[in-house]
């Protein structure tokens, strides 16, 4: 499991890349990617390479999500699995979220 953080250039977009399980276990490392962040108008979490996420994880989205503006929030989940859409589509995360596979 890793998590690591990058700004665009212009420093208008934070993406957070998540690899292997995103549980509970990430969420000191997740918080740390973003919470000092004060620039970013735009979210990005990369899904690539996570393979498991629990609702540990959709807590640690939902934080991302207030931290980023709320409903005014710019936040997408990219690179999602199927599995990954199921679990976020049942969660109803897609009404909270732009969802890219």
């Amino acid at each position: 499991m890793s998590v690591t953080s990058n700004r665009s250039p212009d420093e208008q977009q934070l993406t957070i890349k998540i690899k292997g399980r995103f549980d509970f276990s990430t969420h000191q490392d997740f918080r740390g990617a973003y919470e000092k962040e004060t620039k970013a108008k735009r979210y990005v979490v990369d899904l690539k390479e996570t393979n498991y996420l629990d609702s540990s994880a959709l807590g640690m989205l939902l934080l991302l999500r207030d931290h980023a503006g709320g409903e005014r929030a710019d936040v997408r989940l990219e690179n999602c699995s199927a599995d990954v859409v199921k679990i976020l589509a049942i969660s109803n995360f897609s009404k909270l979220f732009t969802i890219g596979k």
